[in-house]
């Protein structure tokens, strides 16, 4: 065979997949996540805090044991330490170790700032790396058919002009987690207002909990849906395929 046969792209499009797609993944459970990240643990915090249920300490350790155990069931169940996971679970304890020995609230609020600013800083610093994290985030097999992309890009000469959409998609994700950082900042300082180990707090952090998807997670979500708004539209652009043939529905 001679290198032109190799490189002649199939006939049916330069698209088409050649393979057999791999098994699919078992998807999160949104209801899951949502009862035990942020339902139980306001309920928790709110309302059995009191001397009379759980009391003040015993409280915060149930309420974030719920965040947690879902953390470590997820990562069991995937057998991959995820980096984002990880730092989810190192807030989860810094906000116990902070409550339960009783230290300033600003503490909490930093935390809160912090976690969100250095996913978004390692985001933009893997821009220099060979492994950016919007092909995490975005640019991945769980959302996309990347192989097929990948030999559209090739066919029609436009990989240097997707690894450019790549990086401008990596600034509006990066942008999403600062965005976050400072709404975290400004959502604990305006809630977290008594001192730590008093049923106050607990209320407060409670509903500081509850507060967090509709007040920080819905407005980072909509940056990075117009990342892959702007994602979608350019593969589409630069691979003459169309959304339902790049979408990965596990077919």
């Amino acid at each position: 065979m001679t290198d032109s046969m190799t490189d002649k792209p199939d006939t049916r499009s330069p698209g088409t997949d050649t393979n057999p797609p791999p098994n699919k993944p078992k998807r999160e459970s949104l209801l899951a996540n949502l009862l035990l990240n942020i339902v139980i643990p306001t309920v928790i915090l709110t309302r059995f805090s009191g001397e009379e249920h759980l009391g003040i300490k015993l409280g915060i350790v149930i309420a974030l044991a719920f965040p947690l155990i879902y953390g470590l069931h997820d990562f069991l169940t995937s057998r991959k330490l995820n980096v984002f996971s990880a730092l989810g679970f190192i807030s989860i304890m810094l906000t116990g170790g902070i409550s339960l020995l009783e230290l300033d609230p600003q503490y909490i609020a930093i935390k809160e700032a912090a976690i969100p600013g250095i996913i978004g800083l390692a985001t933009l610093f893997s821009l220099k790396t060979r492994y950016p994290l919007v092909k995490t985030f975005l640019y991945n097999d769980k959302v996309l058919k990347v192989e097929k992309v990948a030999r559209a890009l090739r066919h029609y000469g436009t990989e240097t002009a997707f690894e450019k959409t790549l990086q401008n998609a990596t600034y509006l994700i990066a942008g999403s987690f600062f965005l976050s950082s400072v709404l975290n900042f400004i959502l604990a300082k305006l809630i977290l207002e008594s001192p730590p180990g008093t049923l106050a707090f607990n209320e407060e952090l409670g509903k500081m909990t509850a507060l967090s998807f509709p007040v920080i997670a819905l407005p980072a979500m909509l940056v990075m849906a117009v990342a892959l708004f702007y994602l979608f539209r350019q593969i589409r652009k630069l691979t003459h395929l169309d959304l339902e043939e790049v979408i990965n529905d596990g077919q």
